[in-house]
């Protein structure tokens, strides 16, 4: 089973209740390749009005993907297979070099992921792990691509470390497209996202986001998943510059029989270009 983000459609979905016994259950959120340009379904009705913080973060979010591509970090993951108490009863940590890359082809965005094993944990063969990379593209539930696959609805202001946001709830609206799907046998089946975003008022950043699938796909075997992302203002070394970049993540997943988390930390982000220098007169 895989998870991940990227343009869908709706297709009929596998029946029979018992499929993960049968395969090695490995969970991924992943945008490799993946087409991520939107369409509206002619039957779907128009979102509602966007509040202003939430036009601010349409904007700020268009701009943070087209700079994403020109940043790289360190990545630490544990992986978490809990019993049915929530406790843990197996763990597996591991390290990477991370970067994620974008590309605009006529208007197509393109999503590429890099991730380096820079400490690669131990892999027990008999356990199953949920295995999870590209949810920092979570965010494009707030691009304008997906402006009007979901409703909107301000929630009032929160805090987070004693600083007031502004909270949006999102609702995923029947047959628009959805950033995330379930890859099963070699078909996409979309995931309905419900959550809501903590919005930075004057600068639209979102500096946390929390989207969950509850309901509708039980009969695939996904019980629930729930996903938590914390974004903080990023100032690079010798620049003046700042970036608000993802800070942390925690994946949950559950199906009848299973229990997973993962856990990612980003950190050390730097910033890099390609120069291309050409002298006049001289043979490369």
């Amino acid at each position: 089973m895989s998870l991940r983000f990227g343009q869908t459609r709706k297709s009929a979905r596998p029946t029979g209740s018992n499929w993960w016994c049968a395969v090695a259950l490995v969970a991924a959120l992943a945008v490799a390749g993946s087409n991520c340009a939107a369409q509206t379904p002619t039957d779907v009705v128009a979102a509602s009005p966007a509040p202003d913080p939430l036009a601010r973060a349409h904007k700020q979010v268009k701009e943070y993907f087209e700079q994403f591509s020109d940043l790289t970090c360190k990545e630490s993951v544990t992986q978490l297979v809990l019993n049915s108490s929530g406790r843990t009863i197996y763990r597996e940590n591991s390290a990477y070099d991370y970067q994620f890359e974008t590309s605009d082809q006529n208007g197509d965005w393109k999503f590429t992921e890099t991730r380096e094993a820079r400490n690669s944990a131990f892999r027990d063969p008999a356990r199953s792990l949920l295995v999870t990379t590209g949810f920092a593209s979570l965010l494009l539930v707030a691009h304008p691509m997906y402006e009007t696959s979901y409703t909107f609805d301000s929630d009032g202001t929160e805090s987070i470390s004693g600083v007031a946001y502004q909270r949006i709830r999102f609702k995923p609206i029947a047959g628009a497209s959805s950033p995330a799907t379930l890859r099963l046998r070699g078909k996409n089946y979309p995931l309905p996202l419900s959550g809501s975003l903590w919005i930075d008022p004057q600068s639209g950043a979102v500096v946390k986001l929390e989207a969950t699938v509850d309901s509708g796909l039980s009969d695939v075997g996904l019980a629930g998943m729930h996903s938590e992302v914390y974004f903080a203002l990023h100032q690079f070394h010798d620049q003046k510059e700042t970036e608000w970049v993802p800070e942390s993540a925690t994946i949950d997943v559950k199906t009848p029989h299973q229990h997973w988390r993962n856990l990612h930390r980003f950190t050390d982000y730097k910033k890099f270009n390609v120069n291309v220098h050409e002298e006049i007169g001289k043979n490369p």
